[in-house]
């Protein structure tokens, strides 16, 4: 599945909506990007219009790779490749842990 969306919300923003083949639009926070393997790779948290969808699933985030469309625009494109796919999360994962660790020695501070 690819998801049009447009270059300023890439590059310009920490929410994103993307929009699907079949027309449904959906809200993420952009919480990590990276440069890996001559690809270029977001970790989107989907926001949730039901709180209670958002409590069950907290540690979601989704891996989508940024690739451009026959026209040359930027879209996102779910990645197909299980071991790209598994070596992408535990980079991410290693980030989000290292941003966490830092986070509390600043409170310590």
């Amino acid at each position: 599945m690819n998801n049009n969306i447009d270059n300023e919300d890439i590059f310009d923003a920490d929410l994103i909506s993307l929009t699907d083949e079949e027309g449904n639009e959906y809200e993420f926070e952009v919480i990590d990007e990276i440069d890996y393997k001559d690809g270029h790779y977001y970790a989107l948290l989907p926001l949730f219009d039901d709180p209670e969808n958002e409590i069950y699933q907290d540690d979601t985030y989704m891996i989508f790779e940024a690739v451009e469309d026959e026209n040359g625009e930027p879209q996102l494109a779910e990645i197909e490749d299980d071991d790209l796919l598994d070596e992408l999360a535990a980079i991410f994962e290693e980030k989000m842990a290292q941003d966490e660790e830092a986070d509390e020695e600043d409170e310590e501070e």
